[in-house]
């Protein structure tokens, strides 16, 4: 009898807990979204050039002793930026879209906080910083609403193998 009742109390709970996944993962539509719009509005400044954005690669180069280098490392890093927009927002894509995110934040604020740029490199009330951590938190949460999948991948890929 004591066996019937735990049963009968998983039951509900466990149904619950579906419906909070389905619910987290309905909201990773507008996270997704959010992280595209950021990430693509700044490959404007990264993809043409700009100034700011010249500065700010160049000031990593030199602090990295690669420099010369600002160029590639501006692009190879917008390059990676649309990738994880267009990842990000494809739901079949979302987890690895949503991890590339989250790296390439955590490799942003990283250089904020570590290198000369600081975390208020333009005098803006730290815009770019500020936005990064909101990107990074968006990608964080679409990892964890889909936790169980992205384990899955994880785990599937160090067998050795996506197929």
């Amino acid at each position: 009898m004591i066996v019937a009742d735990m049963g009968a109390t998983a039951l509900p709970s466990a149904a619950r807990e579906s419906a909070l996944d389905r619910g987290l993962k309905l909201l990773t539509w507008p996270a997704a979204l959010y992280i595209a719009a950021i990430l693509l509005w700044y490959e404007q400044y990264k993809l043409t050039g700009n100034e700011g954005s010249v500065w700010l690669f160049t000031t990593l180069s030199d602090w990295l002793f690669i420099p010369g280098y600002e160029k590639p490392f501006r692009l190879a890093v917008a390059s990676a930026e649309i990738l994880a927009s267009v990842l990000v927002v494809l739901p079949w894509t979302r987890i690895p879209g949503a991890a590339l995110a989250l790296a390439i934040m955590t490799g942003a604020i990283f250089f904020h906080v570590v290198s000369p740029l600081g975390i208020d490199p333009y005098d803006d009330g730290a815009a770019l910083f500020k936005r990064a951590c909101a990107v990074w938190l968006a990608a964080a949460f679409i990892l964890f609403a889909y936790r169980r999948q992205a384990r899955a991948l994880v785990l599937r890929i160090a067998g050795g193998g996506l197929g």
